[in-house]
């Protein structure tokens, strides 16, 4: 639990610390003037405004707030592009391209993870088909799930039926 929080309080700084360590990672690695205006003018803001959305995503979901731990899902998916994105700091010219593409990748496949796990969260569970369509059960109140009853007061009624047709 303690590494699902830890994730938890590090989406917020990681959308400042991952464009600041590709900048970093440019000056220290020398790599050249091409580099640095895909650095200033795509990797920054893409890598920003990527991990806020992602970060808002994640933190709209009622489990995390609750919680305030991210998924084991989150956990992978988040190490697996905050990997690849340290990694392109490196600019190593062997094998730069295809991880960045790869990034590129995971980046998008994150999107669709952090939305998947949003919508599979909020639409609600106890639903029943009827004629008109569906028809939502509600959650047993908190009292009914303690004594096990699962409705809680129960109302009885009693029909008395006459017999009318003699006379």
């Amino acid at each position: 639990m303690w590494l699902r929080r830890a994730f938890f309080g590090w989406l917020f700084p990681a959308a400042f610390l991952l464009p600041l360590w590709l900048l970093v990672g440019w000056g220290v690695f020398n790599a050249g003037g091409w580099a640095f205006l895909w650095v200033l003018l795509l990797a920054i803001p893409s890598v920003f405004g990527g991990q806020l959305v992602l970060t808002l995503l994640v933190r709209a979901r009622g489990t995390v707030r609750a919680r305030r731990a991210v998924s084991w899902w989150d956990v992978a998916g988040f190490t697996v592009w905050h990997g690849l994105t340290i990694s392109l700091g490196f600019f190593a010219q062997s094998w730069w391209a295809p991880v960045m593409i790869l990034t590129v990748f995971v980046g998008v496949g994150l999107v669709w993870l952090e939305l998947w796990q949003l919508w599979r969260e909020a639409r609600p569970l106890r639903l029943l088909r009827t004629s008109e369509g569906l028809g939502y059960i509600p959650p047993p109140t908190p009292a009914a799930a303690q004594d096990g009853t699962g409705g809680g007061r129960h109302a009885v009624i009693i029909v008395s039926e006459t017999d009318t047709t003699r006379r």
